[in-house]
């Protein structure tokens, strides 16, 4: 077989979640069997004080036998932690590359304006 046709049956559908410095990837995967799994990749991009970057990637393989049970405590987790902590993110703010968006408003100043007329371009989706 082929090397390409073997890319094309091991990779059969993928999904990104890109979130910050952090990016996730979905993908369906075929078995030699032709079975398929699903593997779940996080890469967070880490900057150097020099300008260079470099990434770490975790994997998990996630197989059809363990769907349902993955799925049941994946919902209980992220339930739990959304009914004891709501939906605002606060942990942001205490990573040590931290850069706060917007300024502060004082009493006597307006809002800060956000000019929305260019296109944030991500040179990672290039």
């Amino acid at each position: 077989m082929r090397e390409n046709d073997m890319l094309e049956k091991d990779e059969i559908f993928s999904k990104v979640l890109r979130a910050g410095r952090r990016t996730y990837f979905f993908d369906v995967r075929a078995t030699k069997a032709d079975d398929y799994y699903i593997t779940i990749t996080e890469s967070k991009k880490f900057t150097e004080e020099d300008g260079s970057f470099h990434f770490k990637k975790h994997k998990i393989y996630l197989y059809k036998e363990d769907f349902a049970a993955f799925t049941e405590i994946l919902e209980e987790m992220t339930t739990y932690v959304l009914n004891h902590k709501g939906e605002e993110v606060i942990s942001e703010r205490h990573q040590k590359d931290f850069k706060k968006e917007f300024t502060s408003e004082t009493e006597n100043s307006e809002p800060a304006k956000i000019d929305k007329s260019f296109t944030d371009i991500d040179f990672d989706d290039i």
